[in-house]
């Protein structure tokens, strides 16, 4: 599985490393506790170390590896790491769906029908990378929406690493047919349902339900570290 490269428009060469580093990792082609040196990088990019040090560095910050001299040794994105992203991902959402439930979401609620229309149509059309990118658009409409700067900040803090497993998890998804990638679909009308409820309190229980069963969906599409069998 390659990165996208339509997903890379307008990023630095050190963050087109570091999307491509980040997805071996999650994918499991680059194995926790596998070395990985600046020099290696900067050859297979041909490029710098300069750029190199800005992605690993990038990773880092993720907790995807151990910066070490001139390179690093890959952590990985074990149950642990994988539960922590979709308690960040629940904390944003919960609160930015009932903040926007509160309000009104007519305008917002033409956009993400709208998303969902397109998420359709990558669905008719097999298309898993333009699937994955209109899911995250969906979330994304929502938490930019909220107008909350705090919350906005701890989104862009996890989005990287939530683009990459969406698309890991939607290749899982496409994979098991057309009925699991409806179903799919159909949790994000009852999470615009919701929204248009004005109730905060059917959002919190319809959101609740999404990231629970999306998590199950996470855990059996990532690859397993041998230590957590």
């Amino acid at each position: 599985m390659n990165y996208p490269e339509a997903w890379l428009r307008g990023a630095s060469l050190g963050e087109g490393i570091a999307s491509n580093i980040r997805l071996k990792i999650v994918s499991g082609t680059i194995q926790p506790g596998d070395k990985l040196s600046e020099n290696g990088i900067a050859a297979e990019f041909g490029t710098s170390r300069s750029p190199v040090r800005e992605a690993l560095k990038t990773l880092s910050s993720e907790g995807l590896i151990r910066l070490e001299r001139m390179g690093a040794v890959v952590i990985g994105l074990g149950p642990k790491e994988v539960g922590e992203l979709y308690d960040v991902r629940y904390l944003i959402e919960s609160f930015v769906q009932s903040r926007i439930a509160a309000l009104d979401a007519k305008a917002l609620s033409v956009v993400l029908e709208r998303i969902i229309d397109k998420m359709e149509l990558a669905g008719r059309h097999r298309d898993p990378v333009e699937f994955a990118f209109q899911d995250l658009s969906f979330h994304e409409t929502i938490i930019a929406e909220a107008k909350h700067s705090r919350i906005w900040q701890l989104w862009r803090s996890i989005r990287q690493l939530v683009m990459t497993v969406m698309l890991i998890t939607t290749e899982e998804v496409f994979a098991e047919g057309e009925e699991r990638v409806e179903a799919v679909i159909e949790k994000h009308r009852i999470l615009l349902q919701g929204i248009r409820s004005g109730d905060p309190e059917e959002v919190q229980k319809r959101v609740r339900r999404y990231f629970d069963d999306s998590y199950v969906t996470l855990r059996h599409s990532l690859p397993h570290r041998e230590e957590d069998r």
